[in-house]
Protein backbone atom coordinates (compact mmCIF):
# COMPACT_ATOMS: atom_id res chain seq x y z
CA UNK A 1 0.00 0.00 0.00
CA UNK A 2 3.05 2.30 -0.14
CA UNK A 3 2.25 6.03 0.36
CA UNK A 4 -1.89 5.27 -0.76
CA UNK A 5 -3.88 4.36 2.09
CA UNK A 6 -6.35 1.54 1.29
CA UNK A 7 -10.12 1.90 2.47
CA UNK A 8 -12.37 -0.55 2.95
CA UNK A 9 -16.25 -0.04 3.10
CA UNK A 10 -18.55 -1.20 5.99
CA UNK A 11 -21.30 -3.50 4.23
CA UNK A 12 -24.01 -1.48 5.77
CA UNK A 13 -22.86 1.05 8.73
CA UNK A 14 -24.52 0.10 11.21
CA UNK A 15 -26.35 3.05 12.89
CA UNK A 16 -28.02 1.58 16.67
CA UNK A 17 -24.80 0.24 18.93
CA UNK A 18 -27.15 -3.00 20.28
CA UNK A 19 -26.78 -3.79 16.60
CA UNK A 20 -23.54 -3.34 16.11
CA UNK A 21 -23.34 -5.24 19.92
CA UNK A 22 -25.04 -8.36 18.22
CA UNK A 23 -23.21 -8.63 15.38
CA UNK A 24 -20.13 -8.64 17.28
CA UNK A 25 -21.77 -11.71 19.48
CA UNK A 26 -22.72 -13.51 16.45
CA UNK A 27 -19.13 -13.64 15.26
CA UNK A 28 -17.49 -14.28 18.46
CA UNK A 29 -19.79 -16.34 19.94
CA UNK A 30 -17.44 -16.95 23.58
CA UNK A 31 -18.07 -12.95 24.16
CA UNK A 32 -21.80 -13.68 25.45
CA UNK A 33 -21.04 -15.41 28.61
CA UNK A 34 -18.60 -12.79 29.18
CA UNK A 35 -21.42 -9.86 29.11
CA UNK A 36 -22.04 -8.70 32.43
CA UNK A 37 -26.16 -8.69 33.79
CA UNK A 38 -25.68 -4.64 34.42
CA UNK A 39 -23.12 -2.26 32.79
CA UNK A 40 -19.95 -1.27 34.90
CA UNK A 41 -20.34 2.21 35.92
CA UNK A 42 -17.28 4.23 33.91
CA UNK A 43 -17.08 7.89 34.50
CA UNK A 44 -17.73 8.58 31.09
CA UNK A 45 -17.97 12.70 31.91
CA UNK A 46 -14.36 13.04 33.72
CA UNK A 47 -12.56 10.84 31.08
CA UNK A 48 -14.17 11.96 28.31
CA UNK A 49 -13.56 15.68 30.26
CA UNK A 50 -9.70 14.90 30.67
CA UNK A 51 -9.13 13.17 27.22
CA UNK A 52 -11.03 16.66 25.26
CA UNK A 53 -13.60 14.60 23.23
CA UNK A 54 -16.66 12.33 23.55
CA UNK A 55 -16.29 8.52 22.46
CA UNK A 56 -18.35 6.97 20.21
CA UNK A 57 -21.28 5.51 22.21
CA UNK A 58 -20.39 1.65 20.47
CA UNK A 59 -17.22 1.55 22.63
CA UNK A 60 -18.95 3.14 26.04
CA UNK A 61 -21.59 0.20 25.48
CA UNK A 62 -18.44 -2.51 25.05
CA UNK A 63 -17.02 -1.03 27.62
CA UNK A 64 -19.57 -0.99 30.36
CA UNK A 65 -20.99 -4.48 29.27
CA UNK A 66 -17.52 -6.58 28.41
CA UNK A 67 -14.31 -6.81 30.51
CA UNK A 68 -10.97 -6.58 28.44
CA UNK A 69 -10.68 -9.18 26.08
CA UNK A 70 -8.00 -10.74 23.26
CA UNK A 71 -8.82 -12.08 20.29
CA UNK A 72 -7.61 -14.94 18.71
CA UNK A 73 -4.75 -14.56 20.90
CA UNK A 74 -4.07 -11.31 18.93
CA UNK A 75 -6.36 -8.08 19.58
CA UNK A 76 -6.86 -6.88 22.51
CA UNK A 77 -9.43 -3.54 23.15
CA UNK A 78 -8.21 -1.05 25.24
CA UNK A 79 -11.08 -0.08 27.76
CA UNK A 80 -11.54 2.22 31.32
CA UNK A 81 -12.02 0.49 34.30
CA UNK A 82 -14.09 2.20 37.02
CA UNK A 83 -12.40 4.73 39.21
CA UNK A 84 -8.81 4.48 37.07
CA UNK A 85 -9.90 6.67 34.23
CA UNK A 86 -7.91 9.34 34.50
CA UNK A 87 -4.60 7.03 34.22
CA UNK A 88 -6.63 5.11 31.10
CA UNK A 89 -6.41 8.80 29.65
CA UNK A 90 -2.84 8.77 30.84
CA UNK A 91 -1.92 6.00 28.60
CA UNK A 92 -4.23 7.21 25.94
CA UNK A 93 -1.51 10.01 25.75
CA UNK A 94 1.29 7.59 25.90
CA UNK A 95 -0.02 5.95 23.15
CA UNK A 96 -0.50 9.26 21.37
CA UNK A 97 3.55 9.76 21.08
CA UNK A 98 3.88 6.28 19.84
CA UNK A 99 1.11 7.63 16.82
CA UNK A 100 2.84 10.34 16.56
CA UNK A 101 6.32 9.30 15.82
CA UNK A 102 4.18 6.26 13.05
CA UNK A 103 3.07 9.04 11.66
CA UNK A 104 6.12 11.00 11.01
CA UNK A 105 7.60 7.70 9.69
CA UNK A 106 4.76 6.92 7.14
CA UNK A 107 5.44 7.59 4.23
CA UNK A 108 1.74 8.54 3.23
CA UNK A 109 0.32 10.76 -0.08
CA UNK A 110 -2.27 12.12 2.67
CA UNK A 111 -0.09 12.72 6.06
CA UNK A 112 -2.13 11.61 9.29
CA UNK A 113 -1.68 13.11 12.70
CA UNK A 114 -2.49 11.91 16.14
CA UNK A 115 -5.26 13.17 18.07
CA UNK A 116 -5.85 16.63 19.05
CA UNK A 117 -5.46 17.42 15.44
CA UNK A 118 -8.11 17.90 13.42
CA UNK A 119 -8.61 14.49 11.91
CA UNK A 120 -6.22 13.16 14.46
CA UNK A 121 -6.29 9.13 15.32
CA UNK A 122 -6.93 8.53 18.65
CA UNK A 123 -6.31 4.60 20.07
CA UNK A 124 -8.86 2.05 20.56
CA UNK A 125 -6.88 -1.36 20.59
CA UNK A 126 -3.71 -2.99 19.78
CA UNK A 127 -2.50 -6.18 18.96
CA UNK A 128 0.07 -8.04 20.70
CA UNK A 129 2.33 -7.89 17.43
CA UNK A 130 2.44 -3.75 17.90
CA UNK A 131 -0.25 -3.03 15.60
CA UNK A 132 -2.06 -0.22 16.75
CA UNK A 133 -6.54 0.20 16.41
CA UNK A 134 -7.72 3.77 16.23
CA UNK A 135 -10.28 5.99 15.64
CA UNK A 136 -10.05 8.61 12.71
CA UNK A 137 -11.97 11.58 14.50
CA UNK A 138 -14.29 13.75 12.87
CA UNK A 139 -15.58 17.27 14.01
CA UNK A 140 -19.35 15.95 13.11
CA UNK A 141 -18.65 14.10 16.61
CA UNK A 142 -17.85 10.58 17.32
CA UNK A 143 -20.39 8.77 16.02
CA UNK A 144 -18.93 9.39 12.35
CA UNK A 145 -15.65 8.03 13.58
CA UNK A 146 -14.13 5.66 11.76
CA UNK A 147 -11.01 3.13 12.22
CA UNK A 148 -7.77 3.18 11.06
CA UNK A 149 -5.13 0.15 11.27
CA UNK A 150 -1.81 1.08 11.38
CA UNK A 151 0.35 -2.11 11.30
CA UNK A 152 3.85 -2.63 12.47
CA UNK A 153 5.21 -3.02 9.16
CA UNK A 154 3.89 -0.04 8.00
CA UNK A 155 0.44 -0.54 5.84
CA UNK A 156 -1.73 1.64 7.05
CA UNK A 157 -6.01 1.31 5.74
CA UNK A 158 -9.47 3.22 6.82
CA UNK A 159 -12.42 1.15 7.44
CA UNK A 160 -15.75 2.77 7.43
CA UNK A 161 -17.46 1.32 10.06
CA UNK A 162 -17.50 2.08 13.73
CA UNK A 163 -14.90 0.25 16.41
CA UNK A 164 -17.32 -2.65 17.36
CA UNK A 165 -18.73 -3.38 13.63
CA UNK A 166 -14.94 -3.35 13.03
CA UNK A 167 -14.24 -5.92 15.30
CA UNK A 168 -17.41 -8.24 14.18
CA UNK A 169 -16.54 -7.62 10.88
CA UNK A 170 -12.68 -8.94 10.98
CA UNK A 171 -13.54 -12.08 12.79
CA UNK A 172 -16.94 -12.98 10.57
CA UNK A 173 -14.61 -12.19 7.20
CA UNK A 174 -17.09 -9.37 6.45
CA UNK A 175 -13.49 -7.39 5.55
CA UNK A 176 -10.10 -8.26 4.31
CA UNK A 177 -7.81 -8.80 7.22
CA UNK A 178 -5.01 -6.60 5.08
CA UNK A 179 -1.59 -7.16 6.70
CA UNK A 180 -2.75 -8.31 9.96
CA UNK A 181 -2.98 -12.13 10.49
CA UNK A 182 -6.39 -13.87 10.80
CA UNK A 183 -8.52 -13.05 13.38
CA UNK A 184 -10.48 -16.08 14.76
CA UNK A 185 -13.77 -16.26 17.13
CA UNK A 186 -12.48 -17.20 20.08
CA UNK A 187 -11.54 -15.33 23.50
CA UNK A 188 -8.06 -16.02 24.29
CA UNK A 189 -7.75 -13.96 26.84
CA UNK A 190 -10.19 -11.72 29.84
CA UNK A 191 -9.33 -9.21 32.73
CA UNK A 192 -12.34 -7.79 34.44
Amino acid sequence: MDDLVGTQAAPRRLASIDEAVVELERAVPGLVSHRRQAPQSVDWSRLEGELGTALPADYKLLCEYYPRFELSDFLCVSRPVPGEEVAWVHGTHEELETIAEWCEDADLAVPMRPYPAPGGLLPWGASNQGDFFLWTTNPAGPEDWTVTVASRNGDWWHYTGGAVQFLADLVSGALEPWALPEVRPEITWVNG
